[in-house]
Parts: structure tokens; C-alpha cells; sequence
């Protein structure tokens, strides 16, 4: 592997894991909102979580680029009080991917906690139990297959990310050339089909090696809970 195709890896790697950071507490929150609480607005709220899954990603691409962009409506007010820049840069990769892979985090946990038995947190709050101490003890630790398979399908979702990245933060060695858009430049570049073929085996690689994980990570707390 050569240092392109290394640094093009590690930034893959390092966008997908900042993107679970913020994915993990951002899509527990919305879908325990979705799953117990009815308010007005709900269904617009979930269509809007779902939509990237419908939208091309080079529109998501766009509009990130148009809202959070430089000069854009929301990315201008951050960087001129926070200095905060979004747009060629990898924290516009990670942006991206959360928006793309925002679906499958709040849908995987959602199911799970739609499948948690309220009797059980009933029972708790008989007894005395806060509703923090209800969600922390009895709800989270029920749904953790669901966060589990959540968690590794966004992981993934994050290393294929290429529509949205190209468009919002360009192709930049270094910054922003995550694996897909590395092997976009392969595949543009004559002679080069090796080396393509090379990142994506690494992509599969890893792709399913995350999948796996998940299914057994998912069995495993299956069974401890059942236990």
C-alpha cells in the first residue's frame, strides 16, 4: 500500500469513528423521541431523518454546501463567531456522513426500543425509579442490539460515503480523500486499475469485517439479555 493509499484509509477511518461520536447520542435521542412520544409535527420529523435515504447524495451534498458552507446561510454565522469552517475540510466529510447515515442509526435503535416490554419500565417506576434512571438501568441496556447493528451499519454507511463528500468538501489529498473518492481517482487516472482494485478489496474488507462484528456483537447481547 503506498502513503496515498494509506492516507486516504486513515482518514476514511478517522471520519467514520467522528461520525459515530456524534451519531451514537444524536440518533438514541431522536429515536426514543420518535418511539415514545407523540407531539405535533412527528411525522414531518421523521420523514425529514429519513429523507437522505430517498435523496440522490449529491444533492445532500449541495444543500450541506449551500446551508453550511463558508458563506453559506448557517456556515457563515459559525465561522465569523466560532471560526468553525465546514466546507473542504474533514469535519464537512464527517458532516456529511452523519446526515447520510442518520437514517440507519435512528431506524435500527427505534425498532429496539419499540420491542422493549413497558411492563418492565412500568414496574420500575412503581418502585420508585426516576425516568433517567429508568432509561439508563432498564431502556438503553434493551436496546443495545438495536444500537449495536445501528452503530456498525452507520460505520459502514461512512466508509462508502462518496456523493455527498465529493460535493460538499471536494476531493483533496490529505483533507478530505476518503477511500471512495481515492479509487474515483484511480479510476480516472489511465494506468492505474491496481491500485483501485486495491482500495476496493480494503473497502470490502472492512465493510465486512463491520458486518460480522455487528451480528455477532448483536448475538452476543442477545443472549446476555435473554440470560
Amino acid at each position: 500500500m503506498t502513503e496515498y493509499e494509506y492516507q486516504a484509509l486513515l482518514l476514511s477511518l478517522k471520519v467514520a469513528l467522528f461520525s459515530i461520536f456524534w451519531l451514537l447520542p444524536l440518533g438514541i435521542a431522536l429515536a426514543w423521541l420518535l418511539a415514545r412520544k407523540q407531539f405535533f409535527g412527528k411525522s414531518l420529523l421523521d420523514s425529514l431523518i429519513h429523507l437522505p435515504l430517498v435523496l440522490p447524495p449529491v444533492v445532500i451534498g449541495y444543500l450541506l454546501l449551500i446551508f453550511m458552507g463558508r458563506q453559506g446561510y448557517l456556515g457563515q454565522w459559525l465561522y465569523q463567531h466560532f471560526g468553525v469552517v465546514f466546507s473542504f475540510s474533514w469535519k464537512g466529510a464527517v458532516l456529511a456522513c452523519i446526515v447520510v447515515a442518520l437514517p440507519l442509526m435512528v431506524r435500527s435503535i427505534r425498532l429496539s426500543l419499540e420491542n422493549v416490554d413497558g411492563r418492565l419500565e412500568q414496574a420500575a417506576a412503581t418502585l420508585g425509579a426516576s425516568p433517567l434512571k429508568i432509561f439508563i438501568t432498564i431502556t438503553l441496556p434493551l436496546t443495545i442490539p438495536g444500537i449495536i447493528t445501528g452503530t456498525m451499519l452507520s460505520f459502514a454507511r461512512s466508509l462508502g460515503e462518496f456523493g455527498a463528500t465529493i460535493s460538499f468538501v471536494s476531493n483533496i489529498p490529505g483533507e478530505t480523500q476518503t477511500i471512495p473518492l481515492a479509487m474515483y481517482t484511480f479510476i480516472e487516472t489511465p494506468g492505474s486499475e491496481t491500485e483501485a482494485m486495491r482500495l476496493c478489496i480494503i473497502s470490502i474488507a472492512i465493510a465486512l469485517a463491520s458486518m460480522l462484528i455487528s451480528e455477532w456483537l448483536s448475538r452476543f447481547s442477545s443472549r446476555r439479555l435473554g440470560a
